[in-house]
């Protein structure tokens, strides 16, 4: 690493959450504090920082975290300086991800380590700002990722032990959702939506989805989406009606989703039914 670069920005619709691609070499932070978290992964170099009266040193693979308030500075521990990807997240946020595991009001979590080494922790949270990255990823598939994310980090590190609820059936709440995606599949959904269609938190009704369905509520919208293009396709509508149809954001990411789930693209597919069709007509 020898340049300096610094990609930033801020996604409004999941609580202000602002995200840091980074890579530093002869920049050095004051010491500050932040209202929220910081949370990120360190992909190259190594980055130092002063932390609870430490000084600390995070290196490839490892978790680096600051919690709201904690006086910290930062500067690159080796010469080709360091790269990392940064979460800064609200504390409601995590408040809330704490109430929708428990059922509970409980303070914001709080976190003793600085330094994290959990390589699949590590790996959720890079895997999640690199999709993040995506414009096309659809509202309640962000929202669904960062609550797993999030979910994930308070019940392994946070220094209080939540109570999870159980999951139970709650087959009414499952089927209201199921029927509100099918009936709303053109739009781009939130869970937070769902979970007022169903009157469940967004943790519990992703869990619950899931145990019933067999997926979560964001891949169901997927499969919804590719059932109704398969339709589409047969009756030889094109793929740049179609991808706005069914309410992907263009055709490219129409072509993605739909080879994910049937393992071909919607042109082959396309062809495919269009012989069938044909054979079908000379063999009255």
């Amino acid at each position: 690493m020898s340049k300096e670069k610094v990609d930033f920005w801020v996604m409004p619709q999941l609580n202000n959450l602002e995200l840091l691609h980074a890579t530093y070499v002869n920049h050095t932070f004051t010491k500050h504090i932040h209202d929220g978290f910081a949370l990120g992964v360190i992909e190259q170099g190594a980055l130092r920082f002063s932390y609870k009266g430490e000084t600390l040193t995070a290196s490839p693979g490892c978790i680096n975290l600051v919690i709201p308030g904690e006086a910290h500075d930062g500067f690159a521990a080796s010469d080709e300086g360091w790269t990392y990807r940064m979460f800064y997240l609200e504390s409601k946020l995590l408040e809330q991800v704490v109430y929708d595991m428990s059922g509970k009001i409980h303070k914001i979590p709080y976190f003793k380590a600085g330094v994290i080494q959990d390589t699949y922790l590590a790996n959720v949270i890079r895997n999640l700002h690199l999709f993040l990255e995506d414009a096309s990823v659809s509202l309640v598939e962000q929202e669904s990722l960062l609550l797993a994310m999030l979910t994930e980090f308070i019940s392994r590190y946070a220094e209080e032990r939540y109570c999870i609820k159980s999951v139970g059936q709650e087959t009414m709440g499952v089927n209201l959702t199921r029927e509100y995606i099918e009936d709303n599949y053109t739009k781009n959904l939130s869970i937070k939506e769902l979970s007022a269609v169903c009157h469940l938190s967004p943790y519990h009704l992703i869990r619950v989805f899931h145990k019933c369905i067999g997926v979560p509520p964001h891949i169901y919208l997927k499969q919804v989406r590719i059932k109704r293009a398969k339709e589409l396709l047969a009756k030889g509508f094109s793929m740049a009606f179609i991808a706005n149809e069914v309410g992907f954001v263009d055709q490219s990411h129409f072509t993605k989703q739909f080879k994910q789930i049937t393992g071909i693209t919607p042109k082959k597919y396309s062809n495919i039914i269009q012989e069938i069709f044909t054979e079908k007509v000379k063999m009255k």
